[in-house]
């Protein structure tokens, strides 16, 4: 078995910065009126900058596959090309479309060779999924390097004129207020943006990060979904497909808008994720103690606090000095995120060889979580 690094890390986020005052103009407004929920959920959340794929005029300046591309590009230099690249592992929870796959759409703007393909789907784990499986082809000897890209376009999901019929045959803020925050809330919650790795068998130049092991974890045979799109949720929490739903019915429930069962996210997702870091200390017999810095996604500040507390409740306290997140200044891009993460604590220059990087990243759609450790070397 081959050990697994990754030898350069690149990101690409959209046009401009969108600070909090400018967001609702760019998405667009619901019904004529300003959002109630959007200065709550900002307030919450604490993010400053987010990026979007429309620009000041509301037109669309990238696909996803476009935001894909360009991250990969930034991998390129003259020892390493498209032609290059034996494996693109490419994983998003929002594809321009339902078929072809992601990675073949990714593929086919990118150019270069003949390579394998994989395309995860899912939610925030669906970039470390991509990752996980670009480590096993390279640690089990079938390709010589792979790419692992995670891209978001959400901002597609987020216009506000997606809505309006929904607001026409509802008045869902005053008729049933919770429905319409479950709708809301994760539009002031997720943003555009690309990230990608390059891994290989041997570390290539200064910096490079071993991957040691990535650990996945399932919670759905316990729980019910949480974030969903393309359905709706009947009263027992099972979903309803769109393709069971008359045509009639798409834009007047919002069946393929983002939707948060607000009610047992906070209930759940915490007390399962750091139930899955336990899980993985003991299995790899390590305690908190071995990790140098601990980059946790969390979707908003509003969970710091609450994570913190949990993992002391476990008796797996992480002292506040090993902790890295720049939600605040790149946005919450889902499974990009943690992409983000490992490029901002690069940026730093706190690294230095042999310290323990934790990566952990939950998924809410129905509690998936991801644990991961990196040695810098």
């Amino acid at each position: 078995m081959k050990d697994v690094y990754i030898t350069k890390v690149s990101k690409y986020l959209p046009n401009s910065p969108v600070d909090n005052d400018s967001m609702e103009s760019r998405l667009g407004v619901v019904g004529g009126k300003a959002s109630k929920a959007r200065r709550i959920v900002l307030r919450n959340n604490k993010i400053v900058n987010r990026y979007y794929a429309i620009d000041d005029h509301g037109n669309v300046t990238d696909s996803n596959a476009g935001l894909a591309k360009k991250a990969i590009e930034g991998l390129f230099d003259e020892n390493f090309s498209a032609d290059d690249i034996a494996l693109l592992s490419a994983g998003t929870s929002s594809a321009d479309q339902s078929l072809p796959s992601h990675a073949a759409m990714v593929h086919g703007e990118l150019g270069g060779s003949n390579m394998e393909i994989n395309s995860p789907t899912g939610a925030c784990c669906s970039g470390m999924n991509a990752m996980k499986y670009a480590y096993m082809a390279i640690k089990a000897n079938e390709v010589p390097n792979a790419v692992a890209v995670a891209s978001e376009r959400v901002s597609g999901w987020l216009r506000g004129d997606l809505y309006e019929d929904d607001v026409a045959h509802l008045s869902t803020l005053e008729e049933n207020p919770m429905l319409a925050f479950n709708k809301d809330f994760l539009r002031w919650m997720l943003s555009d943006g690309a990230g990608a790795l390059l891994l290989e068998s041997e570390p290539k130049g200064d910096l490079n990060f071993k991957i040691e092991w990535m650990d996945g974890y399932s919670f759905a045979n316990e729980l019910e979904a949480c974030m969903y799109s393309g359905s709706e949720k009947n009263e027992d929490g099972s979903l309803t497909s769109w393709n069971e739903i008359p045509t009639s019915d798409w834009t007047k429930k919002s069946v393929f808008a983002l939707k948060q069962d607000t009610r047992i996210l906070g209930s759940n997702i915490l007390v399962k994720g750091v139930e899955s870091m336990v899980r993985s200390l003991e299995k790899h017999n390590m305690t908190v103690e071995d990790i140098d810095f601990f980059l946790p996604h969390i979707s908003s500040y509003y969970f710091k606090d609450k994570l913190y507390a949990e993992l002391k409740e476990r008796g797996v306290e992480v002292s506040w000095d090993k902790w890295f997140m720049n939600l605040d200044q790149v946005g919450n891009v889902g499974s990009v995120s943690v992409y983000l993460m490992i490029e901002g604590l690069m940026a730093t220059g706190k690294l230095k060889k042999g310290q323990k990087i934790w990566l952990i990243v939950p998924e809410s759609s129905r509690f998936s979580y991801f644990n991961a450790l990196l040695t810098v070397c």
